[in-house]
């Protein structure tokens, strides 16, 4: 890392002149640099917009016909000297927004513009940063690196100066001939960035780049970016990035957007006005992150959309996407709650930093803990309810009893399983039976994981049985 920092401002300098060169400008000294950072961390509103999201909806057809809406009515407006982050749970439609504005994917209905044209195909000055590094495996670190700029026509001296200057740049330098499976994963991301910035985009668009990666390398990876986006050095104008991680959000972005799910919405705007680098025990940096979790459960009252099912209570019937949450993850969120220091009630950033989980993993264990009225959540807090207490205090056999009780009262998908099954005459129902009727409300990849979360707190509550070889749910071990 030492070594890295030490190259950083010549190597820099290499990426940025013929970035520059085409803007008709030149690079500018130290001085002007900090000057022009101060300006990129607070953008000012009359800036022109180099992107702007309008009215974007995303629709996928089912095989019944009915279409699943992904995305519905989103806009952003994304200016120069800015990093906006795009935060909410898995299904919100992020990286579909992000697939469209990057021109790989057209919406269902809305606009993506590009400095004021509508994107229409992948457009040049917009580059993407993968969370599965997408690198072509019989291509070297080199090779890799030069896919864009060979796409771009550039001569084949420039390709490989400006190739060779990004991978020392990210810190691979000697590392050029390697292929992907020589390397790790977080030097395996450090080559994706290379090949985002060696084509001197002006928007970098990031689909959670850090989450496939330990916390360690995460953290030295983003450190590094943000060193570069701090200092000027860098040929990007601003950054688009999907993450679950509220401390990465919190760290790195000027504004974030906060989505909804099923369909995605953005459904809260929160400006991040402190200065970089910040300080995570910032007393303004820990209100923030406080804030980023109120808003991400809380829960919209947004208007029907037209056409949709309709439930009794939206959100809590059969039609509810589960995310898969293992009984072992709930047992263990309710003991830790009820264990010193917090004795059955905690701030969600303060119990998911003494359990090393980041949002995006504790906010559905804390969620399924709701749903079977083991816990409340309000506006970032966790509380266990009396039956959550109740849980941690008992013994095996008691803990599997309660937890069916609440299973088949306050989960319908369960309790439609079992009475389904009840009333059969040999006591046992296909899965396909559950699985078309859930695929009217939701995506095959959505019903499946949704199934998988029953099978398992099904098995786990002995309310019911599951046979994975002839696919079917019974009654043969029931509690």
């Amino acid at each position: 890392m030492i070594q890295w920092r030490r190259r950083r401002d010549s190597l820099a300098a290499l990426l940025t002149l013929p970035f520059a060169r085409h803007f008709g400008q030149t690079r500018l000294p130290a001085r002007e640099l900090a000057t022009e950072s101060a300006v990129n961390a607070n953008p000012a509103l009359n800036l022109a917009p180099l992107l702007d999201v309008q009215g974007v909806c995303k629709s996928f057809r089912k095989p019944d016909g009915d279409e699943l809406v992904v995305l519905e009515n989103v806009n952003l407006i994304l200016r120069p000297g800015e990093i906006v982050g795009l935060l909410g749970r898995s299904g919100s439609g992020k990286s579909t927004l992000l697939r469209s504005i990057a021109g790989l994917d057209e919406p269902t209905a809305g606009v993506v513009s590009y400095l004021g044209a509508p994107v229409a195909g992948p457009a040049s000055g917009i580059a993407m940063v993968f969370q599965s590094f997408a690198l072509f495996p019989w291509l070297t670190v080199l090779e890799n690196v030069q896919l864009g700029l060979e796409a771009m026509g550039v001569p084949e001296p420039e390709m490989r100066r400006r190739s060779l200057a990004a991978i020392d740049l990210i810190g691979l330098d000697g590392f050029e001939s390697a292929y992907p499976r020589e390397l790790s994963g977080g030097m395996r991301q450090r080559v994706g960035f290379a090949r985002a910035l060696v084509v001197h985009p002006n928007v970098l668009l990031m689909d959670e780049p850090f989450s496939a990666l330990d916390v360690l390398t995460a953290e030295t990876l983003r450190n590094d970016f943000l060193d570069l986006w701090c200092e000027g050095q860098r040929p990007i104008k601003s950054v688009l990035l999907v993450t679950h991680n509220i401390d990465e959000a919190v760290q790195m972005c000027d504004r974030l957007l906060i989505f909804s799910t099923h369909p995605g919405r953005v459904v809260s705007e929160i400006i991040i006005d402190l200065p970089k680098p910040r300080r995570a025990l910032d007393p303004r940096y820990i209100a923030l992150v406080d804030r980023v979790y109120a808003e991400m459960t809380t829960r919209p009252s947004g208007e029907q959309r037209p056409g949709a099912r309709m439930e009794r209570f939206p959100g809590t019937g059969i039609g509810t996407v589960l995310t898969h949450v293992s009984s072992n993850l709930l047992s263990g969120l309710m003991e830790a709650l009820a264990d010193e220091p917090f004795r059955g009630k905690a701030d969600l950033p303060e119990i998911a930093e003494t359990l090393h989980m980041e949002a995006g993993d504790l906010l559905p264990v804390a969620e399924a803990l709701q749903m079977l009225r083991f816990a409340e959540i309000e506006r970032g807090d966790i509380r266990l309810t009396e039956a959550g207490m109740q849980f941690v205090r008992d013994e095996t056999d008691e803990r599997k009893r309660l937890f069916s009780r609440h299973l088949l009262t306050y989960v319908p998908l369960a309790a439609h399983v079992r009475r389904v099954l009840d009333e059969r005459k040999g006591k046992s129902a296909p899965k396909s039976r559950f699985f078309d009727e859930l695929e009217d409300y939701m995506a095959e990849e959505a019903a499946e994981q949704t199934l998988r979360t029953i099978i398992s707190w099904g098995r786990y509550a002995e309310a019911f049985a599951y046979d994975d070889n002839r696919q079917a749910f019974s009654l043969e071990n029931p509690a």
